[in-house]
């Protein structure tokens, strides 16, 4: 009779535990997926890429260039000089785009259709990030150097203000009334009244190194800030609270948010892409997945439509003779286009 029952136990224990390998080897579907690569011409480094929604079109800041390639087939539309190329705004109701140029402390504006260059807009010292606002209908300028927000008439093309705000300034994001932007070397959002452009909030971002990107979910009055050391931050943006701190990868350096989804995206230069989502229970947020893409792919684009997610990357070689950073192989500058794998 013992050997009965040890023989039983012995099989239901053989039972249970492949079972649990079965359910451990299972591993949850991906959310997203590659679904094209892209070459793009020149060499050199790259910043920021803005979609336009308009047309259909990527524009990847790449060094002493601005890439314009359609989204959907990778064909390179146009290219439009700058001098250490950042960021682009688009304007489409003046049919104008701009583009910041680091290394000149200028701000180009260029026909948004057949991409020529009209104007120079001289504004502060290491020009970075650039947004159009649709609610003020102003282009707005962050700065490194001169550690301001610079605000363009479009229609104009004239600076009508200039907020000092203390600190390196990378990414904003803007709702019906104010502007939000990430102060880097302070670990900041400084949030800006933009009926009369003047500072309206200021918030410390606890555990955050060096915020970069800034995402916003305007319904839900949610800011996604990505951090230096391997963090998104999830503040409301009417109390400045933190409401969630979530892990990502390292590298991290831009920020997405998909308001048809309702998800949240870190881009990271180790190569990955971090996917964060409300939380089932409790309120809070949660990472849904963690996608592989490639090393360098550190800088987003959203096509809220479609839902695909553009990166920007090159093959690496090692570092030049006094260099610290990887040398970037020519010819291999990549567009990654991802999609929703359902």
């Amino acid at each position: 009779m013992k050997r009965a029952i040890l023989n039983l136990i012995l099989v239901l224990s053989v039972i249970v535990h492949i079972g649990t390998v079965a359910a451990f080897s299972q591993k949850a579907p991906h959310l997203y997926k590659q679904v094209n690569t892209f070459s793009m011409s020149g060499d050199g480094g790259w910043d920021y890429l803005t979609y336009d929604p308009a047309a259909n079109r990527v524009f990847v800041a790449h060094a002493t260039t601005i890439l314009v390639v359609d989204a959907g087939s990778g064909k390179q539309l146009g290219e439009i000089p700058a001098t250490g190329a950042h960021g682009v705004a688009l304007a489409p109701e003046q049919g104008r785009g701009f583009s910041t140029n680091g290394r000149a402390g200028t701000v180009t504006v260029f026909d948004f259709k057949s991409l020529k260059v009209t104007d120079q807009i001289k504004v502060g010292a290491n020009p970075d990030a650039i947004l159009y606002d649709p609610h003020s209908k102003r282009v707005i300028v962050m700065h490194g150097g001169s550690k301001d927000v610079m605000v363009i008439d479009p229609q104009s093309l004239k600076v009508i203000a200039t907020i000092p705000l203390g600190g390196k300034l990378e990414f904003a994001a803007t709702d019906d009334a104010h502007l939000y932007v990430n102060v880097e070397d302070t670990a900041e959002i400084a949030a800006i009244d933009t009926k009369n452009w003047k500072p309206a909030q200021r918030w410390k971002l606890e555990g955050c190194e060096e915020p970069s990107g800034l995402a916003i979910d305007r319904a839900a009055h949610r800011l996604f800030t990505v951090c230096g050391n391997k963090k998104m931050l999830v503040v409301d943006d009417r109390s400045g609270k933190i409401v969630a701190t979530l892990p990502t990868g390292d590298g991290t350096d831009g920020a997405a948010f998909d308001p048809g989804l309702k998800l949240a995206f870190a881009s990271n230069g180790e190569g990955t892409l971090t996917v964060v989502r409300a939380a089932k229970k409790g309120g809070g947020y949660e990472v849904a997945e963690n996608v592989e893409t490639r090393r360098g792919a550190r800088t987003i684009a959203l096509d809220p439509k479609s839902h695909k997610i553009f990166l920007a990357t090159a093959e690496f070689g090692p570092p030049a003779e006094g260099q610290k950073r990887p040398s970037i192989k020519p010819g291999t500058f990549t567009m990654l286009v991802f999609a929703p794998a359902k």
